[in-house]
C-alpha cells in the first residue's frame, strides 16, 4: 500500500458575493477532489486546536499527525532545519521576510513578499544585511524569494516565548507601527529593521527592481520566533519510509524533522508559475522505491494573502487537475491511499489565514475504482458529511492504517 498526502495550501475560504455567494472551492471545477470525497471519508479537521494561531506551521503539523501542544515550539526553527542551519541550545531562529514598507508617515505594509522577489536578488540582500550587522549577535541566511532566516545567537533562555511579533502577510494594507515586535528583546529586534531599512534604501538590487517598475525589498519583517523541536520520525512512529515535495522552506523543514527525504523540485516557486509537472514526477518516482509522499501546493495560500480572487481560482482548479489528476492516474491499477485536504482558510478578502475547520477527503485505489459517487469537495460538503475530526494524532493514524 502507497500513502499519499496532497495539500492545497490556503483553498478553503468564505462565501464570496461575486461568486454568488459561493466559496472558491464551491465555485471551481475539481472534478478530482469530487471523486475522492466522493469515495471514501469526506468531513472536515480542526486543525488549529483550542489556543493556537492558524498559522501554516501548527496546521501542517496536525496533518502529519504532530500535536501542536507537544511538539510546536515556534515556526523560523522548521525552516531552519530546511536550509540546513543547526541551532543550538542558545539559539533563537526567527522568519525574515523581505517586504515592502510604505515611504513616509504613517508607514503601511505594502507588500509581505517584496513582489515575491527572487532568490537570487534576496540573496544579495541578505549577504548585505550580515556585513551590515557584524557584532551585533545575529546572523542572517538565505531562504527562498522573500522567505529568509535570521538567528539571534545566544539569546536569553525562553525568549521567544515572551515575545509578540506579527506574521507581515496578517497586517497587508495595514499601518504596521501597533504590529512591531513588543515584550523582551523587542527593542533588539526592532533596531535591526531599522538598520535593514537603510541598508536596503539604496540597494542596487532594489534600484534595478524599482527601474523595472516591481517593488522593492524596502525593510526585512521578523516573525515566528522559536527554538529546535524534538520530534519522532514517521519511520519511528509508523515505519513508513517516504518524502515530502514544496516550494517553501516551513513545510520541508517539517519534513526534515519528520524523518522525511526532501525532493526539491527545480521550478517549483509557491505560486501559480510553479513547475506542477515536476513535482508530480517527483512524487511518483518517490513512491516507486517509498512508501509514503506528502505533496504540497502553495498557491492558493499566495494568492489568498494578496486578494487575488482571479488566482486563487487558478491555483485551486490546477492543484485539481495538475496534481491531484495526474497523481490519480499515475497510481491507477495500484494499490494506494490518498487524501487531500487545505491547511487552513486564507479568505482572499480578509489577506490572512482563519482558524475554521478545513474539508478533507480520503479514499483508496479500490474505492475509486468501484466510482461510489460524486460529492463537491468544498467547506459546505464537508459540513454536510457529519464526520468531523479534532484529535490529529488519530486522524493520521487513521489515514496511515
Amino acid at each position: 500500500m502507497k500513502y499519499i498526502i496532497l495539500i492545497g495550501d490556503g483553498m478553503s475560504d468564505l462565501p464570496i458575493e461575486s461568486l454568488g455567494g459561493k466559496t472558491p472551492l464551491e465555485h471551481a471545477a475539481t472534478p478530482n477532489m469530487d471523486r475522492i470525497a466522493g469515495a471514501g471519508k469526506y468531513g472536515l479537521f480542526a486543525t488549529v486546536p483550542e489556543g493556537y494561531k492558524p498559522g501554516s506551521d501548527v496546521c501542517n503539523l496536525s496533518i502529519l499527525g504532530y500535536a501542536p501542544a507537544d511538539y510546536y515550539t515556534g515556526r523560523a526553527p522548521l525552516e531552519a532545519a530546511s536550509i540546513g542551519v543547526k541551532l543550538n541550545g542558545t539559539d533563537t531562529a526567527f522568519r525574515c521576510n523581505l517586504v515592502t514598507l510604505s515611504e513616509g508617515e504613517p508607514t503601511v505594509m505594502e507588500d509581505y513578499s517584496a513582489g515575491h522577489i527572487t532568490t537570487e536578488e534576496g540573496g544579495e540582500i541578505i549577504s548585505a544585511l550580515n556585513k551590515a550587522c557584524f557584532g551585533m549577535g545575529v546572523s542572517f541566511y538565505k531562504g527562498t524569494s522573500y522567505r529568509h532566516l535570521m538567528v539571534w545567537e545566544n539569546a536569553p533562555e525562553g525568549l521567544y516565548t515572551r515575545l509578540r511579533t506579527i506574521p507581515p502577510h496578517d497586517i497587508s494594507d495595514k499601518e504596521v507601527a501597533e504590529y512591531l515586535p513588543s515584550g523582551d528583546g523587542a527593542e533588539k529586534l526592532r533596531e535591526l529593521m531599522e538598520v535593514s531599512r537603510s541598508v536596503l534604501a539604496g540597494h542596487p538590487v532594489n534600484k534595478d527592481r524599482e527601474g523595472r517598475g516591481l517593488n522593492p525589498a524596502s525593510s526585512i519583517w521578523l516573525w515566528g520566533q522559536g527554538i529546535a523541536p524534538s520530534m519522532p520520525g514517521l519511520k519511528e512512529r509508523f515505519g513508513l519510509k517516504g518524502s515530502i515535495i514544496s516550494a517553501v522552506d516551513l513545510m520541508k523543514g517539517i519534513g526534515v524533522y519528520a524523518g522525511l527525504d526532501v525532493i526539491n523540485v527545480p521550478g517549483a516557486t509557491g505560486y501559480i508559475d510553479t513547475n506542477y509537472e515536476g513535482k508530480v514526477g517527483a512524487a511518483l518516482g518517490a513512491l516507486e522505491v517509498q512508501d509514503f509522499v506528502c505533496l504540497h501546493v502553495e498557491a492558493p495560500d499566495e494568492a489568498g494573502h494578496q486578494g487575488k480572487l482571479p488566482d486563487k481560482l487558478k491555483a485551486i482548479e490546477d492543484f485539481d487537475s495538475e496534481v491531484v489528476g495526474k497523481i490519480l492516474a499515475g497510481l491507477e491499477g495500484k494499490d494506494f491511499k490518498v487524501l487531500v485536504i487545505t491547511d487552513h482558510p486564507t479568505p482572499v478578502e480578509l489577506k490572512t489565514h482563519t482558524s475554521d475547520p478545513v474539508p478533507f477527503a480520503i479514499s483508496t485505489g479500490g474505492e475509486l475504482a468501484g466510482g461510489s459517487g460524486v460529492k463537491k469537495f468544498s467547506e459546505a460538503g464537508g459540513a454536510v458529511s457529519g464526520l468531523f475530526v479534532e484529535d490529529c494524532s488519530e486522524f493520521i493514524k487513521d489515514f496511515l492504517s
